[in-house]
Formats: structure tokens, C-alpha cells, sequence
């Protein structure tokens, strides 16, 4: 099966930070509540993933969070736009001679273990996998071998992402397996019954 790796990218958890278009409708405090919760949810689902796992921080390493236990090395973030952060990660880990690589936000609260799973599996059978998100992105790409188009010339954040992304693996003549659309949080609208008691706990203040 090759050797295989999971890139989970974060932002450090700081007020004023953390999901901005959300804070804009729901408060700072609120939308860190939210977002430190998004996180313990990506840690949750990923700690029991048979792969490596690294988490890449945007700003600095953390030090006794959330990530220090559970089998999770840390790195940092390059710099430049997301697809030139993504590139620079995914280079680094087929230089380190992984086999199959996918990276993933901390946005995506529907996300599974067994979605992952499945991710991982395809990568067996396929050149590329890809988790679409429900607003034109995606929450998950993976790779058995580097493609480089698909970080480069990308409209990151809107819902051209995704339709780009597969335009690329049909340039190529790659074999790629869609996973099931799913919902990144970006905007109160996207909150789920499990946000519902911070939402109360923010109309209470």
C-alpha cells in the first residue's frame, strides 16, 4: 500500500482570527468557540487514521495544545497564496518518499474517519481523490504522485475551485474518485445542531 500521510492545515487558534466572515454575524468569541471546536472535531476523526499525520500551523508552531498528543508532528506553513502552501507541503512529503498524500482543512464538521478512509483506498486505484465541498471548494485532494496544476492559477475561496481542480486531472488524463460533497463552515448559515449551545451561550452574554 506504500507508505501514506495525512497534511491537516490550521490556523492558530487567536481571537479576532478565527473564521472572520463568521465573526462578522456571531462575535470574535463566539467564532473562536466555533472554531476551536471545528479543530477538536478534525483531531477527533484523524487520530485513528492507520496513516502519518502532520499538522501545518500558519503562524507558530504550538506548543501543549491540542496536537501534542495523538501521533500529530507539527510543522509550519510556507509562504504565498494557500496553493503555494499546499504545493510547498506536498513536495516536502513525496520528498520523504510517501507514497499517498492528502491534505485536509479543519473546516469541515461533516468530515468522517471512514470518508477519509475511503480517500486513502482510492488512492490505490486512482492518480487523484477529491472531497468537493458544498460552495464550489473542496475539503480534501489527494495525490499518488505530485500534480502540480492543480495549486497553481486557482481562484482560492470561491466556488471555481472544484470545477477548476477536476478540469485539471481531465487535462492531465488522470484517473481521479470523487468523494461525497460535503459542507465547509464559513458563515453562520453552515452551523450544525452541534454549534447550537455557543450560539446560546453568546445570546446569554
Amino acid at each position: 500500500m506504500g507508505k501514506a500521510l495525512l497534511i491537516i492545515f490550521v490556523k492558530n487558534p487567536v481571537l479576532g482570527r478565527a473564521k472572520t466572515r463568521l465573526a462578522a454575524t456571531i462575535g470574535e468569541e463566539a467564532a473562536l468557540a466555533i472554531y476551536k471546536r471545528l479543530l477538536e472535531r478534525t483531531k477527533s476523526i484523524t487520530q485513528p487514521l492507520a496513516v502519518d499525520k502532520t499538522v501545518f500551523y500558519d503562524q507558530v508552531l504550538g506548543e501543549n495544545d491540542l496536537w501534542s498528543e495523538g501521533g500529530f508532528s507539527k510543522n509550519l506553513q510556507s509562504n504565498g497564496d494557500l496553493g503555494e502552501k499546499m504545493l510547498a507541503a506536498v513536495q516536502s512529503a513525496f520528498q520523504q518518499n510517501y507514497e499517498r498524500i492528502c491534505i485536509i482543512g479543519s473546516d469541515c464538521y461533516d468530515l468522517t474517519t471512514e470518508t477519509l478512509e475511503q480517500g486513502f483506498s482510492a488512492l490505490e486505484k486512482h492518480d487523484a481523490v477529491i472531497g468537493g465541498a458544498v460552495d464550489g471548494g473542496y475539503y480534501l485532494i489527494g495525490m499518488n504522485r505530485l500534480i502540480t496544476d492543480v495549486f497553481q492559477n486557482k481562484k482560492w475561496s470561491t466556488e471555481e475551485v472544484f470545477p477548476s481542480t477536476i478540469q485539471d486531472f481531465k487535462n492531465k488524463g488522470l484517473s481521479y474518485f470523487e468523494l461525497p460533497v460535503l459542507n465547509d463552515v464559513d458563515t453562520e448559515e453552515d452551523l450544525g445542531d452541534w454549534a447550537q449551545d455557543i450560539l446560546k451561550e453568546r445570546k446569554k452574554a
